[in-house]
Protein backbone atom coordinates (compact mmCIF):
# COMPACT_ATOMS: atom_id res chain seq x y z
CA UNK A 1 0.00 0.00 0.00
CA UNK A 2 1.06 3.67 -0.69
CA UNK A 3 2.32 5.37 2.61
CA UNK A 4 0.08 7.70 4.46
CA UNK A 5 2.09 11.05 5.42
CA UNK A 6 -0.28 12.35 8.22
CA UNK A 7 1.94 14.46 9.22
CA UNK A 8 1.51 18.36 7.73
CA UNK A 9 2.07 19.90 10.64
CA UNK A 10 5.75 19.16 10.33
CA UNK A 11 6.40 19.82 6.82
CA UNK A 12 4.34 19.28 3.45
CA UNK A 13 5.49 18.60 0.08
CA UNK A 14 5.88 20.99 -1.76
CA UNK A 15 3.81 22.10 -4.75
CA UNK A 16 4.74 20.88 -8.44
CA UNK A 17 3.98 25.09 -8.93
CA UNK A 18 6.38 26.07 -6.87
CA UNK A 19 8.92 23.71 -7.45
CA UNK A 20 8.76 25.15 -11.19
CA UNK A 21 8.86 28.19 -10.38
CA UNK A 22 11.77 27.68 -7.97
CA UNK A 23 13.24 25.99 -11.37
CA UNK A 24 12.34 28.86 -13.45
CA UNK A 25 14.40 31.49 -11.00
CA UNK A 26 17.47 29.12 -10.98
CA UNK A 27 17.65 28.72 -14.94
CA UNK A 28 16.99 32.53 -15.75
CA UNK A 29 16.68 34.97 -12.49
CA UNK A 30 19.40 33.21 -10.78
CA UNK A 31 21.43 36.63 -10.13
CA UNK A 32 22.25 38.12 -7.10
CA UNK A 33 19.21 40.60 -5.97
CA UNK A 34 21.37 43.47 -4.86
CA UNK A 35 23.81 43.47 -7.94
CA UNK A 36 22.55 46.39 -11.10
CA UNK A 37 23.56 44.38 -13.90
CA UNK A 38 20.81 42.45 -15.91
CA UNK A 39 21.16 39.29 -14.06
CA UNK A 40 20.87 40.91 -10.98
CA UNK A 41 17.93 43.23 -12.24
CA UNK A 42 16.25 40.07 -12.84
CA UNK A 43 16.55 38.41 -9.71
CA UNK A 44 15.57 41.44 -6.92
CA UNK A 45 12.48 41.27 -9.85
CA UNK A 46 11.27 37.79 -8.86
CA UNK A 47 12.11 39.06 -5.60
CA UNK A 48 9.72 41.67 -5.17
CA UNK A 49 7.29 40.21 -7.21
CA UNK A 50 7.05 37.48 -4.38
CA UNK A 51 7.17 40.13 -1.70
CA UNK A 52 4.07 42.15 -2.79
CA UNK A 53 2.16 38.93 -2.51
CA UNK A 54 2.84 37.84 0.28
CA UNK A 55 2.48 41.75 1.65
CA UNK A 56 -0.91 40.77 0.51
CA UNK A 57 -2.07 37.56 2.29
CA UNK A 58 -0.35 39.18 5.47
CA UNK A 59 -2.20 42.54 5.38
CA UNK A 60 1.00 44.35 4.57
CA UNK A 61 2.90 47.14 2.61
CA UNK A 62 5.39 45.36 0.60
CA UNK A 63 8.12 47.37 2.31
CA UNK A 64 7.00 46.20 5.38
CA UNK A 65 7.58 42.39 5.00
CA UNK A 66 11.30 41.01 5.59
CA UNK A 67 11.96 37.94 4.33
CA UNK A 68 13.88 35.45 6.95
CA UNK A 69 15.02 31.98 6.81
CA UNK A 70 11.82 30.73 8.21
CA UNK A 71 9.61 31.45 11.08
CA UNK A 72 11.84 30.94 13.74
CA UNK A 73 13.84 33.89 12.49
CA UNK A 74 11.11 35.90 11.89
CA UNK A 75 9.90 35.59 15.38
CA UNK A 76 13.21 36.13 16.73
CA UNK A 77 13.55 39.12 15.32
CA UNK A 78 10.13 40.29 16.31
CA UNK A 79 10.99 39.23 19.84
CA UNK A 80 14.64 40.53 20.60
CA UNK A 81 14.17 43.39 18.33
CA UNK A 82 12.22 46.02 20.47
CA UNK A 83 14.36 45.04 23.77
CA UNK A 84 17.80 45.51 21.56
CA UNK A 85 18.67 49.16 23.08
CA UNK A 86 16.33 48.40 26.28
CA UNK A 87 16.01 45.72 28.18
CA UNK A 88 12.78 47.49 29.83
CA UNK A 89 9.45 46.22 30.17
CA UNK A 90 7.98 42.92 30.61
CA UNK A 91 7.41 40.09 28.02
CA UNK A 92 4.46 38.33 28.14
CA UNK A 93 4.14 35.01 26.27
CA UNK A 94 1.98 31.52 27.62
CA UNK A 95 4.22 27.64 27.24
CA UNK A 96 2.11 26.31 24.89
CA UNK A 97 3.63 28.53 22.50
CA UNK A 98 6.55 27.49 19.87
CA UNK A 99 10.04 26.55 20.62
CA UNK A 100 10.88 30.01 18.57
CA UNK A 101 9.42 31.89 21.52
CA UNK A 102 10.14 30.44 24.77
CA UNK A 103 13.51 30.00 23.85
CA UNK A 104 13.75 33.89 22.86
CA UNK A 105 12.20 34.14 26.55
CA UNK A 106 14.87 32.43 27.95
CA UNK A 107 17.20 34.36 26.47
CA UNK A 108 15.21 37.85 27.32
CA UNK A 109 15.49 36.65 30.69
CA UNK A 110 19.30 36.37 30.37
CA UNK A 111 19.49 39.47 29.45
CA UNK A 112 17.19 41.44 32.28
CA UNK A 113 13.63 41.04 30.38
CA UNK A 114 11.60 40.39 33.28
CA UNK A 115 9.39 36.84 31.13
CA UNK A 116 5.55 36.20 32.47
CA UNK A 117 3.95 33.34 31.75
CA UNK A 118 0.07 33.36 30.88
CA UNK A 119 -1.67 30.33 32.21
CA UNK A 120 -3.17 27.82 29.86
CA UNK A 121 -6.81 25.76 30.17
CA UNK A 122 -6.88 21.67 30.36
CA UNK A 123 -8.27 22.31 26.72
CA UNK A 124 -5.17 23.76 25.67
CA UNK A 125 -6.42 27.80 25.51
CA UNK A 126 -4.80 30.52 26.82
CA UNK A 127 -6.24 31.95 29.52
CA UNK A 128 -7.79 35.28 28.59
CA UNK A 129 -8.54 36.18 31.99
CA UNK A 130 -5.05 35.45 33.17
CA UNK A 131 -3.60 37.49 30.13
CA UNK A 132 -5.56 40.53 31.41
CA UNK A 133 -5.00 40.27 35.22
CA UNK A 134 -0.98 40.47 34.05
CA UNK A 135 -1.58 43.34 31.68
CA UNK A 136 -3.73 44.84 34.78
CA UNK A 137 -0.59 45.07 37.09
CA UNK A 138 1.44 47.14 34.16
CA UNK A 139 4.62 47.61 32.60
CA UNK A 140 3.70 44.66 30.04
CA UNK A 141 6.28 45.66 26.70
CA UNK A 142 5.56 42.86 24.11
CA UNK A 143 2.92 40.11 24.25
CA UNK A 144 3.10 36.79 22.00
CA UNK A 145 0.39 34.51 21.26
CA UNK A 146 0.23 31.78 18.55
CA UNK A 147 -2.70 31.60 15.71
CA UNK A 148 -2.73 27.79 16.41
CA UNK A 149 -0.76 25.15 18.18
CA UNK A 150 1.27 23.04 16.47
CA UNK A 151 1.08 20.15 18.35
CA UNK A 152 -2.92 19.54 19.46
CA UNK A 153 -4.42 21.91 16.41
CA UNK A 154 -6.23 24.16 19.11
CA UNK A 155 -6.79 27.82 17.90
CA UNK A 156 -5.91 30.91 20.55
CA UNK A 157 -7.95 34.19 21.10
CA UNK A 158 -5.84 36.06 19.15
CA UNK A 159 -7.91 39.01 18.76
CA UNK A 160 -9.43 39.21 22.38
CA UNK A 161 -5.52 38.96 23.27
CA UNK A 162 -4.35 41.89 20.73
CA UNK A 163 -6.90 44.51 21.82
CA UNK A 164 -5.98 43.44 25.74
CA UNK A 165 -2.65 44.28 25.21
CA UNK A 166 -2.97 47.23 22.98
CA UNK A 167 -5.50 48.94 25.30
CA UNK A 168 -2.61 48.50 28.13
CA UNK A 169 0.18 49.62 25.30
CA UNK A 170 1.91 46.56 24.73
CA UNK A 171 3.33 45.45 21.32
CA UNK A 172 1.41 42.22 19.99
CA UNK A 173 3.78 39.11 17.82
CA UNK A 174 1.31 36.79 16.28
CA UNK A 175 2.41 33.25 14.99
CA UNK A 176 0.41 32.44 12.15
CA UNK A 177 2.27 29.82 10.59
CA UNK A 178 0.19 27.20 11.32
CA UNK A 179 -2.63 28.93 11.03
CA UNK A 180 -1.79 30.38 7.77
CA UNK A 181 -3.99 28.78 4.88
CA UNK A 182 -5.34 26.89 7.00
CA UNK A 183 -7.82 29.71 9.16
CA UNK A 184 -9.21 32.80 8.11
CA UNK A 185 -7.08 35.93 9.74
CA UNK A 186 -8.81 37.46 12.93
CA UNK A 187 -10.35 40.47 11.83
CA UNK A 188 -10.16 39.64 8.11
CA UNK A 189 -6.30 40.63 8.07
CA UNK A 190 -2.93 38.99 10.12
CA UNK A 191 -1.93 42.23 10.75
CA UNK A 192 -5.43 43.38 12.06
CA UNK A 193 -4.48 42.24 15.36
CA UNK A 194 -0.57 41.96 15.41
CA UNK A 195 2.17 44.66 15.60
CA UNK A 196 4.28 41.68 13.62
CA UNK A 197 3.26 38.40 12.17
CA UNK A 198 5.67 35.56 11.22
CA UNK A 199 5.10 33.33 8.07
CA UNK A 200 6.55 30.19 6.72
CA UNK A 201 6.71 28.97 3.43
CA UNK A 202 7.18 25.16 4.03
CA UNK A 203 3.93 24.91 6.10
CA UNK A 204 2.26 25.73 2.97
CA UNK A 205 3.54 23.53 0.47
CA UNK A 206 6.90 25.89 -0.55
CA UNK A 207 10.11 25.53 -0.23
CA UNK A 208 12.18 25.29 3.06
CA UNK A 209 14.88 28.24 4.38
CA UNK A 210 12.53 31.19 3.68
CA UNK A 211 10.11 32.65 5.84
CA UNK A 212 8.99 36.35 6.40
CA UNK A 213 8.37 38.90 8.84
CA UNK A 214 5.16 41.39 8.37
CA UNK A 215 4.91 44.42 10.67
CA UNK A 216 2.48 47.36 10.70
CA UNK A 217 3.78 50.20 9.21
CA UNK A 218 5.94 52.55 11.20
CA UNK A 219 6.75 49.58 13.44
CA UNK A 220 10.29 49.68 14.03
CA UNK A 221 12.78 46.75 14.13
CA UNK A 222 15.89 46.43 15.37
CA UNK A 223 18.79 43.55 13.24
CA UNK A 224 19.59 40.60 15.64
CA UNK A 225 22.10 39.55 12.71
CA UNK A 226 24.76 42.17 11.26
CA UNK A 227 26.15 42.80 7.74
CA UNK A 228 25.19 44.09 4.33
CA UNK A 229 22.33 46.32 3.20
CA UNK A 230 19.74 43.75 2.50
CA UNK A 231 16.09 43.60 3.54
CA UNK A 232 16.71 47.54 4.32
CA UNK A 233 19.60 46.82 6.18
CA UNK A 234 17.35 44.65 9.03
CA UNK A 235 18.14 41.40 7.18
CA UNK A 236 21.58 41.10 6.26
CA UNK A 237 22.77 38.32 3.90
CA UNK A 238 22.30 37.81 0.07
CA UNK A 239 18.36 36.68 -0.77
CA UNK A 240 16.75 33.62 -2.72
CA UNK A 241 14.82 34.49 -5.59
CA UNK A 242 14.28 30.72 -6.08
CA UNK A 243 13.14 30.52 -2.58
CA UNK A 244 10.59 33.41 -2.58
CA UNK A 245 9.42 32.55 -6.03
CA UNK A 246 8.15 29.39 -4.20
CA UNK A 247 6.89 31.26 -1.48
CA UNK A 248 5.22 33.36 -3.35
CA UNK A 249 3.29 30.25 -5.14
CA UNK A 250 2.75 28.61 -2.07
CA UNK A 251 1.08 32.14 -0.91
CA UNK A 252 -1.28 32.46 -3.98
CA UNK A 253 -2.39 28.33 -3.03
CA UNK A 254 -2.80 29.93 0.50
CA UNK A 255 -5.68 31.63 -0.23
CA UNK A 256 -7.68 29.16 -1.33
CA UNK A 257 -7.34 26.48 0.90
CA UNK A 258 -9.06 27.74 4.15
CA UNK A 259 -12.37 25.59 3.21
CA UNK A 260 -9.88 22.70 2.04
CA UNK A 261 -8.71 22.60 6.04
CA UNK A 262 -11.79 23.33 7.17
CA UNK A 263 -13.62 20.49 5.54
CA UNK A 264 -11.61 17.84 6.29
CA UNK A 265 -12.99 18.23 9.93
CA UNK A 266 -15.36 15.39 9.43
CA UNK A 267 -12.96 13.32 8.30
CA UNK A 268 -10.78 14.12 11.21
CA UNK A 269 -13.85 13.18 13.88
CA UNK A 270 -14.06 10.10 12.42
CA UNK A 271 -10.35 9.10 12.76
CA UNK A 272 -11.20 10.27 16.08
CA UNK A 273 -13.54 8.07 17.02
CA UNK A 274 -12.09 5.12 15.64
CA UNK A 275 -8.79 5.64 17.72
CA UNK A 276 -11.22 5.88 21.50
CA UNK A 277 -12.52 2.40 20.14
CA UNK A 278 -9.11 0.64 19.26
CA UNK A 279 -8.83 0.56 23.47
CA UNK A 280 -10.35 0.33 26.81
CA UNK A 281 -12.38 3.47 27.63
CA UNK A 282 -10.03 6.02 28.69
CA UNK A 283 -7.10 4.53 26.98
CA UNK A 284 -7.23 7.32 24.57
CA UNK A 285 -7.55 10.47 25.40
CA UNK A 286 -7.90 13.58 22.62
CA UNK A 287 -5.70 16.45 23.29
CA UNK A 288 -7.75 20.13 22.92
CA UNK A 289 -10.94 18.40 23.04
CA UNK A 290 -13.85 20.62 23.30
CA UNK A 291 -11.45 23.94 22.24
CA UNK A 292 -11.61 25.58 19.08
CA UNK A 293 -9.22 23.58 16.37
CA UNK A 294 -8.34 23.75 12.90
CA UNK A 295 -10.06 20.87 10.94
CA UNK A 296 -6.75 18.59 10.15
CA UNK A 297 -5.53 18.07 13.27
CA UNK A 298 -5.52 14.88 15.67
CA UNK A 299 -3.24 14.50 18.99
CA UNK A 300 -3.80 11.84 21.27
CA UNK A 301 -2.20 10.34 24.02
CA UNK A 302 -2.19 6.34 24.65
CA UNK A 303 -2.43 5.27 27.81
CA UNK A 304 0.69 2.64 28.62
CA UNK A 305 2.38 3.12 25.31
CA UNK A 306 5.59 5.27 24.75
CA UNK A 307 5.59 7.59 21.95
CA UNK A 308 8.88 6.84 20.19
CA UNK A 309 8.04 3.90 20.31
CA UNK A 310 4.59 3.77 18.59
CA UNK A 311 5.11 6.50 16.06
CA UNK A 312 8.16 4.51 14.90
CA UNK A 313 6.83 1.22 14.51
CA UNK A 314 3.57 3.21 12.74
CA UNK A 315 6.21 4.24 10.45
CA UNK A 316 7.55 0.96 9.65
CA UNK A 317 3.75 -0.25 9.03
CA UNK A 318 3.57 2.63 6.25
CA UNK A 319 2.09 5.69 8.54
CA UNK A 320 3.71 8.97 9.22
CA UNK A 321 2.90 11.18 12.03
CA UNK A 322 4.71 12.63 14.87
CA UNK A 323 5.32 12.09 19.03
CA UNK A 324 4.92 15.68 19.02
CA UNK A 325 6.45 18.92 17.45
CA UNK A 326 9.39 18.25 15.15
CA UNK A 327 11.19 21.29 16.59
CA UNK A 328 11.24 19.02 19.69
CA UNK A 329 12.19 15.38 18.06
CA UNK A 330 14.71 13.24 20.04
CA UNK A 331 14.00 15.59 22.98
CA UNK A 332 12.86 12.99 26.42
CA UNK A 333 10.70 15.90 28.36
CA UNK A 334 7.43 15.97 28.09
CA UNK A 335 5.91 18.54 25.52
CA UNK A 336 5.79 21.74 27.20
CA UNK A 337 1.96 21.90 25.35
CA UNK A 338 1.03 19.30 27.60
CA UNK A 339 2.71 20.11 30.56
CA UNK A 340 0.83 23.42 30.40
CA UNK A 341 -2.37 21.87 29.93
CA UNK A 342 -2.29 18.69 32.48
CA UNK A 343 0.69 19.77 34.51
CA UNK A 344 -1.62 20.62 37.61
CA UNK A 345 -3.69 17.63 37.41
CA UNK A 346 -1.79 14.22 38.59
CA UNK A 347 -4.33 11.96 37.12
CA UNK A 348 -3.62 13.61 33.30
CA UNK A 349 0.36 12.95 33.40
CA UNK A 350 -0.08 9.84 31.65
CA UNK A 351 -1.07 12.13 28.40
CA UNK A 352 2.82 12.96 28.72
CA UNK A 353 3.81 9.47 27.90
CA UNK A 354 2.79 8.38 24.53
CA UNK A 355 0.95 11.65 22.37
CA UNK A 356 0.98 11.02 18.74
CA UNK A 357 0.04 13.75 16.67
CA UNK A 358 -1.49 12.85 13.22
CA UNK A 359 -1.78 16.16 10.77
CA UNK A 360 -3.65 15.25 7.87
CA UNK A 361 -3.91 16.43 4.35
CA UNK A 362 -6.17 18.69 3.28
CA UNK A 363 -7.56 15.98 0.75
CA UNK A 364 -7.34 13.10 3.26
CA UNK A 365 -10.91 10.99 2.66
CA UNK A 366 -12.44 8.23 4.60
CA UNK A 367 -10.91 5.22 2.94
CA UNK A 368 -7.25 7.05 4.00
CA UNK A 369 -8.31 7.11 7.67
CA UNK A 370 -9.56 3.70 7.47
CA UNK A 371 -6.35 2.71 6.40
CA UNK A 372 -4.32 4.47 8.80
CA UNK A 373 -6.77 3.15 11.50
CA UNK A 374 -5.98 -0.57 10.48
CA UNK A 375 -2.19 -0.21 10.91
CA UNK A 376 -2.81 1.40 14.22
CA UNK A 377 -4.87 -1.22 15.70
CA UNK A 378 -2.50 -3.88 14.04
CA UNK A 379 0.80 -2.21 15.84
CA UNK A 380 -0.87 -1.70 19.09
CA UNK A 381 -2.35 -5.60 19.30
CA UNK A 382 1.31 -7.18 18.13
CA UNK A 383 2.96 -4.44 21.14
CA UNK A 384 -0.08 -5.67 23.41
CA UNK A 385 0.89 -9.51 22.77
Amino acid sequence: MPRLYFDWNSTTPPLPEAVAAMTDVYAHAWGNPSSVHAEGRAARARLEEARVILAGLAGAAPSDVLFTSGGTEASNLALLSPYAKDPGGAFLYAPVEHASIGAVAARLAELGVEVRRAKVGRDGVIDRDDVARHLERGGVRLVAVQAVNGETGVRQPVAEIASLAHAKGAVVHVDAIQGLGRIEPPGGSWLSSADTVALAAHKIQGPKGIGALATRPGHPIHPVLRGGSQERGLRPGTQDPALAAGFAVAAERARRSIPEYAAVARVRDRFEAGLRALGQPGDVGVNGEGAPRVGHVVHVSFRHWSSPELVAALDLEGLACSGGAACHAGVPEPSATLVAMYGELPDEHWRYLGPVRFSLPPWTVDDDVDAALAIIRRVLERQRS
